[in-house]
Formats: structure tokens, sequence, C-alpha cells
């Protein structure tokens, strides 16, 4: 619900409790409240998505610092095989320039597999975090139905329509709640 909607409804509330008594007061504190709970789920539900964004980005810049690494290790192993097949009178010097090389490749594949490993955590961070935010969004949308329901009673006077929001908020929370049981 909007501000402008509430203080509306707030409104028609006041004059209705004039008439209906003491259900439409329970009635109003059920919206209200289910209209608290469809606020902070929401706000659950997009901060979980921009957590996902963000752990994709992250996974994404790890895979282009494996890739640059990668490159640079194929590089130097392009050169040493340059290396060992020129005929060089300081042969010497080669070898050594050889065994550098090989240093550096020794140490760029601990690099690559520590970089390959930060990226696949970072992706299956944001396989949770959308799994998390699919259960907010669920909740959510689930929430505001039960705001609407509850809200029909007012109107028609009718508590099935109460007992049925009440119903699908509570089942609407229930996934939200789940969310946090999601196990990354």
């Amino acid at each position: 619900m909007e501000p402008n909607e509430i203080q509306e409804f707030s409104e028609h509330l006041k004059e209705a409790g004039e008439h209906g008594g003491e259900s439409l007061t329970t009635i109003s504190l059920a919206i209200s409240i289910l209209a608290v709970l469809v606020a902070m789920v929401t706000v659950l539900g997009h901060r979980t998505h921009t957590e996902a964004v963000l752990q994709q980005a992250r996974a994404a810049d790890q895979w282009n610092e494996y890739q640059a690494k990668k490159i640079r290790s194929d590089n130097t192993q392009v050169a040493i095989d340059m290396l060992r097949l020129q005929a060089n009178p300081n042969q010497a010097a080669v070898e050594k320039k050889i065994e550098d090389y090989t240093a550096h490749l020794e140490k760029w594949k601990e690099d690559l597999a520590e970089e390959q490993k930060k990226a696949k955590e970072f992706e299956a961070d944001v396989v949770h975090a959308e799994a998390q935010a699919s259960h907010f969004d669920l909740g959510e949308a689930m929430l505001q139905i039960s705001v609407v329901l509850c809200s029909i009673t007012l109107f028609t006077r009718r508590k099935l329509y109460f007992f049925l929001g009440v119903s699908i908020g509570a089942v609407g929370l229930l996934f939200a709640a789940s969310a946090f049981l999601i196990r990354a």
C-alpha cells in the first residue's frame, strides 16, 4: 500500500469503526500489521537481489583475473618453448631464463587454482542469494494479496475474506522466513 492509500484507508476505517464496532478494529490492526510485514519483506527482497548482483560482479571480476593469469601463463610457456628451440651460443643464460620462467609457471599454477576456487565460491553465493530473493518475492506477493483480501472484508463485511487474507499472509510470511533456511 502506498502512504496516501493508507491515509485514505485509515479515514475510511474511522468512519466504519463508528458503525462496525470491535471487529473493524481487529481487521484494521491486522491490515496494518500485514502492511508492515509487506514492507519488511520487500526490503529484504531488494537487499537480497542487490547482493546477488554484487556477487555476480565479484565472480566476473574473479574470472577475469583468472583469465589474465592463464594468458600470462600460456605466453610464458610459449616463451620457454621458443628459447628451447633457438640455437644460442650462451646456452647457460638461456637455461637460467628457462628456470626463471618455469618458476613463474609453478607459482601461477597455484594462483590459478586459487582464483578459480574463489570465482566458483562467488558464483555459489549468487545462486544462494537468488534462491533467497525468490522466496522473499513470493512471500511479498502473498502478503500483498493478504492485505487486499483483508481490506475487502471492510467493504463486504464478510469475515471469510479476512480469514482467507490472514491465512494467505501467514503462508507468505512462512515463504519469506524460509529464505533464511536456504543453505549456501
